[in-house]
């Protein structure tokens, strides 16, 4: 009797996706557009509004299966592989702890989440159900930010002396008007949202500057101190621009100048400041690009230079043929204790003063000199409190050694961190 030795057609990824509106939009283009159906079937949908995505009508004709909540897909009796998460920030860790608990695996938009203890949480999570989650920042896995890690890793610029990043991405008033929770430190249950530049359009420039120095492919550097000023000019809650100094654990200084509110897009950029070399990536060059000591040079290409949904295909990858992940929860953590640093560092956040705000065509506020003020300091290594700035306003240095918490640094007593 002949043994039937044929190998098996491999099974597609079975998928779901929370959230189709907003950048959700755009991972559900990438599944539906990017992948064959024998690579990934899109079983379901997650969005409590799905009317608001322009694919609504197609998912219908597709008859792809749309619920209102990531409870109420698992309650069906429904199940998938990998769950996509692109939901506004503070159901980031609720929701892929909810997944992972179902033995999903799970690929989540960035940041990790709003506060230090949801992230370790979301740590926890992840290592109990011994299933991978990725955080999607996409610099991270880039092939240029790789080889650049990969070089430091190595040593062959020396140690690291000062890393500093600007972005300045002008938005107007609809930017703020599109989500209830965007500019919001809170949503109206209670929960900790923490959106700003630092924690949304920006953060993954602030997330580079700890990710890049981290001692392991899948880790970041630790912020130890924090120092912040934060600054608005729109009506919300939250800031609307910010600069900090950061210190990791080794004692080097990271600098970050960020805005919503400047006349022109300027970056993103950023200058490494190594014992041996300088690297420096925007600001005129589209590529990074090392210089030694000796004028010797490296050059890298540019993080922007392979598919913005890289890391999606790479989470689509890694359910058949499993990994390293390369930027995990406790490589995102990071930037999380970072941005609660911030908060922790400027309580009171300044407003710029009436006689520099300027509004063009009834929907755009810019403050003006800004964008020279934050630029400048960008490259002198300065705080705008350092500089000659009136409206400048210095914050507190933070303390963040043992900080496992927001606010305040520790769980109130019988509450876990």
């Amino acid at each position: 009797m002949k043994r039937n030795c044929e190998i098996p057609e491999p099974q597609p990824v079975s998928a779901a996706l929370v959230g189709i509106s907003g950048m959700g939009l755009y991972h559900l283009i990438s599944l539906q557009d990017e992948f064959s159906p024998e690579e990934v079937e899109l079983r379901a949908v997650i969005d409590p509004f799905p009317e608001r995505s322009e694919r609504y009508p197609e998912l219908k004709e597709r008859k792809i299966p749309v619920f209102s909540s990531l409870s109420e897909f698992y309650q069906s009796g429904r199940s998938a592989e990998l769950v996509v998460i692109s939901s506004p920030t503070h159901h980031h860790v609720p929701q892929s702890c909810e997944a992972l608990g179902h033995g999903s695996y799970v690929f989540c938009e960035k940041p990790v989440g709003a506060t230090v203890q949801e992230a370790d949480r979301l740590i926890r999570t992840a290592d109990k159900a011994q299933r991978w989650v990725m955080i999607g920042y996409q610099w991270s896995f880039s092939r240029a930010i790789q080889s650049l890690k990969s070089d430091i890793l190595k040593g062959i610029f020396g140690k690291p002396v000062q890393l500093k990043t600007l972005c300045l991405w002008p938005r107007d008033e609809d930017y703020y008007g599109k989500s209830d929770w965007l500019g919001r430190k809170k949503d109206e249950e209670g929960r900790w949202i923490l959106d700003s530049p630092a924690n949304n359009a920006m953060a993954h420039f602030l997330h580079n500057l700890f990710y890049i120095l981290g001692e392991r492919t899948d880790r970041s550097a630790q912020p130890e101190e924090v120092q912040a000023e934060l600054y608005r000019a729109y009506s919300i809650e939250n800031f609307d621009s910010a600069a900090c100094r950061a210190f990791t654990r080794d004692g080097v200084e990271l600098l970050f100048y960020a805005s919503h509110v400047t006349y022109q897009d300027r970056g993103p950029m950023f200058s490494f400041e190594f014992e041996q070399a300088t690297v420096t990536y925007g600001d005129g060059a589209n590529e990074i690009v090392a210089v030694s000591r000796t004028g010797r040079e490296k050059h890298y290409g540019s993080p922007e230079e392979d598919h913005p949904f890289q890391k999606l295909f790479e989470a689509v990858e890694s359910v058949r043929e499993p990994k390293p992940v390369v930027c995990g929860p406790k490589a995102a953590r990071s930037q999380t204790l970072c941005v609660n640093g911030i908060q922790e560092s400027a309580s009171e956040i300044a407003t710029f003063p009436e006689s520099m705000v300027r509004k063009e065509k009834g929907k755009r506020w810019w403050v003006k000199g800004l964008e020279e003020a934050l630029y400048s300091c960008y490259l002198k290594g300065i705080l705008p409190s350092e500089g000659n700035f009136s409206w400048a306003r210095a914050g507190k240095a933070f303390d963040l050694r043992n900080y496992s918490f927001f606010p305040g640094g520790a769980p109130p007593e019988g509450q876990e961190a």
